[in-house]
């Protein structure tokens, strides 16, 4: 059977024996595997894509676009991921939205929550001890700083070692340290998920290596990517190009860290990038969120389940559709329905004779987003009462074509001496009861404005007195007149009846 593995050299004919032939075929197997099968990625981005998942990433083009049917709304472009949204981040509206409650895996992406939960919960100087748990709990291909366990660093330099090195062992030894422990931190993170309005999400741990149950949707996302742009320490440490991780006495070694995000690194270049998150997994695939804000008006994008490098290229996309279709618009300017001013009959305060600030008026930081071929009186609104007790007496929500675009706050104008602010039952709107509640008359302007009325009255008055006195004169008139004729008359029958008597003895 030997003289089957025969090959032939420059020295002859010579048997290769059956243990190198076994080895060669294993080699050569490993070799064909390696290329035919997607390969694990720790957040770079840059692994090949078959055959196969490009076929899967076309399909997906063809996905439908939910924002694309609301009518007379700007058509969205089409992208290969599975799930994304564009949101606007003061006022939540959703401008562009694809699959935006499907639940997919968001792989390091989970990591912006991560720190914000840490962020909300500790000091930055707080130093973080790295666990046996936490440096093992990192699987060889995933990404990692290279840590011990044993060693420590300040918060503040994990939340770069999460954010610009998407460091596994780093997000599980910070879930470690500040709640306790991993089960305890997750349970933390579902519940910041669920007061920021998260409905598609659990969280299984704090990295976002693949577990089945750990889960998200693209509208989550956005949602918690909201609440990191608003975080002043997150927004400063997420929008980092490259770290230099010093070395100390705690931690040894020293080295730099380059975000693996091309539109922070400006590799994929575009203008008013603020920060964002890679993901990646097997199962995930290409995962990514980014916040960019131009001309005040503030985005933010998540793509899910992608093939790189489509996730840096449909976000460039659905930034310029954003931008080129939509316009922030301030409400105060241009809605005057909800606003009674204190030039009117009403003020707050306690000087009487002074006017302070409107009883009612808008929010002037609130906006709505407006389509650019839309305007403001094409907006619908409506508004909702809130409980005594809350720092705006209620909600006007504007909703263009059926879809939200942006919300404000009816504020109440508050007494500063003591604070007392005016309720929707203190102005006739609402039966919503207030004890504290104080609406104040302007009595200046009430005396003002009672002299204007009775001086109308004593003038209208005056004149019909005047009518009066001449409709009297010319009764008068009249009167004189027909005495006069009367008296005419009865002289001249009088004089008649002599003439006539005269006449009447003379014949006799």
């Amino acid at each position: 059977m030997n003289d089957l593995f025969k090959i032939k050299s420059k020295k002859g004919t010579r048997k290769l024996f059956p243990k190198q032939l076994v080895l060669t075929i294993g080699i050569i197997t490993c070799l064909f595997f390696q290329l035919s099968l997607p390969v694990l990625a720790d957040d770079t981005g840059s692994e090949s894509v078959s055959s196969d998942l490009q076929q899967q990433a076309d399909m997906r083009k063809t996905l439908p676009i939910q924002t694309n049917d609301i009518k007379s709304w700007p058509t969205g472009p089409q992208i290969s991921a599975e799930a994304a949204i564009l949101m606007e981040a003061d006022t939540g509206t959703i401008l562009y939205g694809k699959n935006i409650h499907e639940k997919l895996y968001p792989a390091s992406t989970t990591k912006m929550l991560t720190c914000l939960v840490a962020a909300e919960h500790s000091s930055l100087d707080e130093m973080v001890t790295f666990s046996e748990n936490a440096v093992k709990s990192v699987p060889s291909d995933g990404s990692s700083i290279g840590v011990n366990a044993g060693e420590s660093m300040p918060m503040e330099q994990c939340l770069y070692a999460i954010l610009v090195a998407s460091a596994n062992e780093v997000a599980t030894a910070v879930g470690e340290h500040v709640g306790g422990n991993v089960d305890n931190f997750v349970a933390m993170m579902n519940q910041k998920a669920k007061d920021l309005g998260c409905t598609d999400s659990h969280f299984s741990n704090c990295n976002g290596l693949f577990v089945e149950d750990h889960y998200t949707s693209a509208h989550d996302l956005a949602l918690i990517a909201r609440a990191f742009f608003n975080n002043d320490i997150l927004y400063r440490i997420g929008n980092t190009p490259t770290h230099h991780f010093a070395a100390t006495s705690t931690q040894h070694n020293d080295f730099y860290k380059t975000n693996k995000h091309k539109l922070i690194t400006g590799e994929t270049a575009y203008t008013g990038i603020i920060g964002g998150k890679t993901g990646f997994t097997d199962e995930a695939r290409q995962t990514l969120v980014t916040g960019c804000e131009q001309n005040g008006m503030r985005l933010i994008c998540v793509v899910l389940k992608e093939e790189a490098p489509s996730q840096f290229n449909d976000t460039v996309t659905l930034f310029d559709y954003g931008y080129q279709n939509f316009t922030k618009v301030n409400i105060a300017e241009n809605d005057k329905t909800y606003s009674i001013g204190s030039d009117n009959f009403y003020h707050t305060g306690k000087d009487i004779f002074k006017n302070t600030t409107p009883v009612l008026s808008i929010d002037p930081s609130d906006y709505v987003i407006l389509p650019n071929m839309a305007s403001f009186d094409d907006l619908k609104s409506t508004l909702k009462f809130l409980p005594s007790g809350s720092d705006h007496i209620a909600d006007i929500q504007y909703t263009y074509q059926n879809t939200l675009v942006g919300t404000a706050a009816l504020m109440a104008a508050k007494d500063t001496q003591n604070s007392s602010t005016v309720s929707g039952n203190d102005i006739g709107l609402t039966s919503i009861p207030s004890e504290d509640h104080v609406v104040f008359v302007n009595v200046k302007a009430l005396i003002i404005g009672v002299s204007i009325i009775a001086g109308i009255l004593i003038l209208f008055m005056l004149l019909y007195a005047f009518l009066n006195s001449r409709q009297d004169l010319k009764h008068d008139r009249k009167r004189r007149k027909r005495m006069k004729r009367d008296q005419f008359l009865s002289r001249r029958n009088s004089l008649k009846e002599r003439r006539r008597r005269i006449r009447s003895r003379k014949r006799n």
